[in-house]
């Protein structure tokens, strides 16, 4: 049965038995509004899927099979080490699997159980303001990334302000300025100042007007440059003296389309912040997006919380990433 119809029959038959209107709505809103992540997520993840679908259908298992998932899970960018994982579980049950289509859903298993331990909620209760500072390299979608992520709080009704801490760049603070203009947050910046006064600056103004959340942007740097993580470690020790304990996350910004090179971003920046989350940005279809499953292998003593996933341009298409919407966006 079609989706839309299966949804619609049960809105009916609730309306007519049991819930009253404005259970009803949110009952039919929340259900679109689980449509669309899916929708928009499966569009994302396209490219992948549109490898991996294929290989279940019309044939038998067998060592070609195999060779031909191990390709698919390669060129996915999910990595040698996640592949080999996948692959040796698999072979390990094929004893109790009888066709293709049970094999896929063994893999999903698998996936499930490797992905869902990123899957980690968001706690913001506690003292006020609590401070998220994002860092990632140039070109990343961190600034993009921070307006979409204030909308998606305010949705939370959390208030939140902005620290415009890459100040080596006007066109960031004109950014950072528009995306606060557009949700209609206070943003704090300074022309040419230190990252770290203006992050200091924007926690203290957070505090005074009794603000949820400070999203403070950096400059995009590469691993290498050792001068400038030096300076995010900086900001980072002014951040926590503005308040005590803060930053209270550090969320690292990855594009997607990177492949392996995300994992020396990530080794390399947690050594260096100490992460705590991550943000995978522009999944819009052309990207591959199995570099989720190379992270959570290489961190599968570890998992480091993969907080939200980019799956377009709009303002909302900053999704919580939710482990089983993923599996089903690559597999169904």
């Amino acid at each position: 049965m079609d989706a839309r119809i299966r949804r619609y029959s049960i809105a009916v038959f609730l309306e007519l038995v049991f819930l009253p209107k404005p259970l009803l709505e949110l009952f039919s809103k929340n259900a679109g509004a689980r449509d669309s992540r899916a929708t928009g997520l499966k569009h994302g993840l396209a490219k992948t899927r549109s490898r991996l679908w294929g290989l279940f259908r019309g044939r038998s298992i067998d060592p070609a099979l195999f060779d031909e998932l191990e390709t698919a899970l390669l060129t996915s960018d999910a990595g040698v080490g996640a592949t080999g994982f996948l692959l040796a579980g698999l072979r390990e049950r094929t004893g109790r699997i009888g066709t293709p289509q049970e094999l896929k859903s063994e893999l999903q298993a698998m996936l499930l159980e490797m992905l869902a331990p990123l899957e980690q909620a968001l706690d913001f209760e506690g003292r006020k303001p609590r401070v998220i500072m994002i860092v990632g390299v140039n070109g990343s979608g961190k600034t993009t990334s921070i307006g979409k992520l204030a909308r998606y709080l305010q949705n939370q009704g959390l208030s939140v302000l902005l620290a415009a801490g890459d100040t080596f760049r006007a066109a960031a603070r004109e950014q950072l300025a528009a995306w606060g203009e557009k949700n209609g947050v206070a943003v704090i910046a300074q022309s040419g100042g230190a990252p770290g006064a203006v992050a200091f600056d924007a926690v203290a103004a957070a505090r005074a007007r009794g603000i949820d959340v400070v999203l403070a942007d950096t400059a995009g740097r590469l691993p290498t440059q050792l001068h400038l993580m030096e300076e995010a470690k900086k900001i980072k020790r002014v951040i926590a003296k503005a308040e005590a304990g803060a930053p209270h996350e550090v969320w690292l910004v990855l594009d997607a389309n990177v492949g392996q090179n995300a994992l020396d971003q990530v080794k390399a920046f947690d050594e260096a912040l100490g992460l705590t989350g991550l943000v995978l940005t522009k999944l819009d279809g052309t990207a591959k997006g199995g570099v989720i499953c190379a992270i959570a292998r290489s961190r599968n003593t570890r998992p480091l919380p993969l907080r939200f996933l980019g799956v377009g341009e709009g303002i909302d298409d900053l999704r919580p990433f939710a482990a089983r919407e993923f599996v089903s966006a690559l597999l169904d």
